[in-house]
């Protein structure tokens, strides 16, 4: 249910505007910051020349953008550019704002409060 939720959620987003590889390395960016390739490679269990691939398309549209790391010059970090910052988050609000409608629409006051309860318990089951 949980991964029906989440291709629906992509779906609304628009993702053609993105492949799935491009989508997880901007989250990845977005979640736990600035990261080398190698790093990102082995993070998405990919070869480096995939993910090679993936910058080059995100760094042609101007959503990431590389930096030398300051504790190694002869890497570069990648960091999400400010295009690529506001790029997830109209993508978010999109769908937030899909996901407040369907619950407004579609559910009753007793199946909203039913489904945040459920939330509250699938969040302990990931703490767990």
């Amino acid at each position: 249910m949980v991964g029906r939720l989440r291709r629906r959620l992509r779906e609304v987003y628009d993702a053609s505007e993105l492949t799935p590889s491009q989508t997880s390395v901007m989250s990845r960016l977005d979640r736990y910051g600035p990261a080398s390739a190698s790093d990102l490679a082995a993070a998405e269990r990919v070869r480096p020349q995939s993910v090679a691939a993936t910058l080059a398309a995100l760094e042609e549209r101007k959503l990431i953008v590389r930096r030398p790391d300051p504790d190694d010059g002869r890497r570069q970090l990648i960091s999400l550019s400010r295009a690529g910052r506001e790029f997830l988050d109209d993508r978010r609000r999109v769908g937030e704002e899909w996901l407040a409608r369907a619950f407004q629409d579609g559910f009753t006051e007793a199946e909203r409060r039913t489904v945040i309860e459920a939330m509250a318990l699938l969040d302990r089951l990931e703490q767990a």
